[in-house]
Formats: structure tokens, C-alpha cells, sequence
């Protein structure tokens, strides 16, 4: 396992604009945890650090998704401390400049998407 700088806790703002996409990348989450492998694997425990809002249980669910869909890999690494990591497959890194226009393009219409919302509240 190589070393990494650690993700920052603060990563995702509570305001992000991927919150307002009208348009899905996986799950809820998957786009985050996409980000959060963009500079290489990671293990459970490191992608907490930035997706603390999400449920161990739901980022179970968004990382078997995202590897049932050929977008993201497990590895175990076998040892006397045995360990898994998470990884963006070649077909995943290809959803990295998608994703990175979808982010810009929310930040962009921030106020319209937030206008268009109070509007129409959620039921």
C-alpha cells in the first residue's frame, strides 16, 4: 500500500454544489466517493474522514455499486494486519471529467437550482 496524504474532513462542504445536480452519477454518494479516489486508493476507514455525513452502511452500499458497475475496484491485501482498499478502475477515471463538468456546471447555476427548489419543496 503506498502512502497518501489523508483526505480532508471538510472535503465535501454541506453546500456542495453536487448536492443540487439534477442528474445522478450512481448513487447519492458515488460521485463523492469517486472524488475521494481520484488520487489513488483509499481504505474504508480514510474515505469516512470526507463522507462522515454518510452511514458506514450506505457507503458499503455506494462502493458495491460502483464495483458491480466496473467503475470501482476492492483489493484485500492479505497480512497479519489484513487490509482493503478501494480504487477507480481505468472505465471509473473515464467518469472524472463528466463529473468534474456536472460539478462546474452546478456551481455555475447555483442560484437558479436553489430558486427553482424553494419553489417546488421536496413532498
Amino acid at each position: 500500500m503506498t502512502h497518501r496524504l489523508p483526505l480532508p474532513r471538510d472535503m465535501f462542504d454541506e453546500l456542495c454544489p453536487s448536492s443540487l445536480l439534477p442528474f445522478r452519477f450512481g448513487d447519492k454518494w458515488a460521485a463523492l466517493v469517486m472524488r475521494c479516489l481520484e488520487d489513488g486508493p483509499r481504505r474504508f476507514s480514510e474515505l469516512r474522514v470526507p463522507l462522515h455525513r454518510v452511514t458506514p452502511k450506505v457507503l458499503t452500499q455506494s462502493l458495491r455499486g460502483l464495483e458491480r458497475d466496473g467503475f470501482v475496484s476492492r483489493t484485500v491485501h492479505e497480512g497479519p494486519r489484513p487490509a482493503v482498499e478501494y480504487a477507480l478502475t481505468p472505465l471509473g477515471r473515464s467518469m472524472l471529467e463528466p463529473l468534474y463538468a456536472a460539478c462546474a456546471w452546478a456551481a455555475e447555476h447555483w442560484d437558479e437550482l436553489l430558486d427553482a427548489r424553494e419553489r417546488h419543496p421536496a413532498p
